[in-house]
């Protein structure tokens, strides 16, 4: 029995998606999580889950670094993304950073329903609308090699990596892992080396290239 983790803030969508992943299979087993933190700790708590929906504005998530970070820790768990943004250049940026599938906000219960399916299928999807569009777009120049760099962190140091992006000294990052600090600087060794930089601040930066801005945000603004 697959077991899908619907990762999104808005009650209402992640309905729909309960009732669209219980329509294409009926045997499956659905969670749920309104933001990063608690998708990433239902990841841990059960490591099985086959599928996360993944909404990319939710709560502590900032564009493609979810994204990243569960493709990092749990790579054997596929990544759909769900967005309100259906800019080809960021669907293309989410597939060169391992997502299985790109389903707009905006698609009815059949299309969600049939992405679901494929996905887990083991199948790559994409709405009808946007496969031209994405095939025509380039990917963004250092993409797919910083997926690569990310991708080759353990689960500890992509942990140790965020926690560097927000700001934390490494005595915070001690305490918030439970770990000694010359385990955190073991770590921060590993992760300049595996990303080619020199120091946290341009370790941080990396991390942040890939945030993106969110169209409903702006809407509201």
């Amino acid at each position: 029995m697959p077991t899908l983790l619907i990762a999104d803030d808005h009650p209402l969508f992640r309905a729909a998606l309960r009732q669209a992943a219980a329509d294409a299979v009926p045997d499956t087993a659905i969670r749920e999580a309104g933001t990063l933190d608690d998708t990433l700790a239902a990841l841990e708590a059960e490591p099985g889950i086959d599928l996360v929906l993944l909404d990319l504005h939710m709560p502590g998530n900032h564009g493609l670094a979810g994204l990243a970070a569960i493709r990092a820790q749990y790579p054997g768990t596929a990544v759909a993304v769900v967005s309100a943004n259906d800019d080809p250049r960021v669907v293309r940026r989410a597939l060169d950073h391992g997502a299985a599938g790109y389903l707009p906000k905006s698609s009815g219960l059949d299309e969600l329903r049939d992405a679901i399916r494929a996905v887990l299928a083991c199948e790559q999807w994409l709405p009808a609308s946007l496969r031209v569009a994405v095939a025509r777009t380039h990917s963004e120049r250092g993409d797919a090699d910083l997926a690569s760099r990310l991708a080759s962190l353990s689960p500890q140091q992509f942990r140790v990596l965020t926690l560097v992006a927000q700001g934390l000294l490494n005595k915070q990052i001690a305490d918030r892992l439970d770990v000694q600090e010359r385990t955190v600087k073991a770590h921060l060794s590993a992760i300049f080396d595996r990303l080619g930089v020199r120091n946290r601040t341009h370790a941080g930066v990396v991390l942040r290239e890939l945030e993106l801005s969110d169209p409903a945000r702006r809407i509201e603004d």
